[in-house]
């Protein structure tokens, strides 16, 4: 039997445009609430975006998927799936970062995750550009190395910006491999393309057992069959989810800062994040909606029908444990 408090205000009780939008119009539930530790999943903002090299304003992104999300309604579509009958899910808010110091919000990040873990709750985060994945698996791996399913169209595998800058969104998942945060081997990212500086990031992933499927061969093996490679290569490692919005064509996702023509539509978006059915996802996030590019909210609209995706297997696990 779910607990009503977790479950999200109807619109037929408050119409979808009132009331103070939360995420999926969940409670809100700081980490010091007393009914926390009842919580299952958390939805998370990381409203922070210093790692970007060139169109700014993913740290935006929480607050328009949180107005956007408010169209979310109790029941998937497609597969039928009840979420938030199934388990306990709340908005545990923000992460405050610095906004004048990087490395003092990746530690502000990393802190606030912990919290998270300790009190037993798996992480759904908005984001945020993509550099906030580094503090974030810096929780969630730092006890093993997990595996990771990653959607993008860049692989984020480069060592260093502009002569030596370590972190910037262009890395974070170099130094996850790094500090042993990530199982390389058990990493796959999907959709990568575009024009590119060089070969450094494709080397590196070969050279450590990264495994990438470019955007041709996603469209040409299609969605389906990908995600079955996906499923069979992390297998029942705890695995993160990390999906960057730009994955998705910009025909259909304008509102991101580095955007890659030629990438799936919308609903092959949707379709990726279905299809991560019994994977081992101990969290996930989707960053890089940027609302400055499409201020009509429909990138952040189509960012947060992926979260309900991930949120519904994600539930779907838990309840069947």
């Amino acid at each position: 039997m779910s607990d009503s408090f977790f479950e999200p205000v109807s619109g037929f009780d408050l119409p979808r445009f009132a009331g103070v939008p939360t995420f999926m119009r969940l409670p809100h539930v700081p980490l010091d609430d007393p009914r926390v530790a009842e919580v299952q999943v958390g939805l998370i903002g990381t409203p922070w975006d210093s790692g970007t090299t060139n169109r700014p304003g993913p740290r935006h992104g929480p607050r328009q998927l949180r107005d956007m999300s408010t169209m979310i309604r109790a029941q998937n579509g497609a597969t039928l799936v009840r979420p938030f009958e199934m388990v306990n899910c709340a908005d545990l808010g923000d992460v405050a970062p610095n906004p004048a110091d990087l490395m003092a919000s990746m530690d502000r990040i990393t802190a606030f995750y912990d919290e998270v873990l300790a009190a037993g709750i798996v992480p759904l985060t908005g984001g945020g550009d993509h550099l906030c994945s580094l503090p974030i698996l810096r929780a969630l791996g730092r006890n093993t190395p997990l595996g990771m399913i990653h959607f993008d169209s860049h692989t984020d595998l480069f060592d260093s910006y502009f002569g030596g800058t370590k972190f910037t969104h262009g890395t974070p998942f170099r130094r996850a491999i790094e500090e042993g945060l990530l199982d390389p081997q058990k990493v796959i990212q999907i959709g990568i393309r575009g024009t590119a500086y060089g070969s450094e990031d494709r080397d590196f992933a070969a050279a450590v057992g990264v495994t990438i499927i470019p955007i041709e061969e996603f469209h040409a093996r299609g969605p389906e069959d990908v995600m079955v490679q996906a499923r069979e290569l992390v297998g029942e490692t705890p695995t993160y989810v990390s999906y960057d919005i730009d994955f998705v064509d910009p025909a259909f996702a304008p509102g991101t800062g580095t955007p890659e023509v030629g990438g799936p539509n919308s609903y092959q978006a949707m379709l990726v994040a279905r299809l991560l059915e019994g994977v081992n996802i101990v969290g996930a996030d989707l960053v890089e909606v940027s609302p400055p590019f499409d201020a009509a909210g429909g990138t952040a609209y189509l960012g947060v029908s992926i979260m309900f995706e991930m949120l519904c297997n994600i539930a779907t696990n838990i309840a069947g444990k």
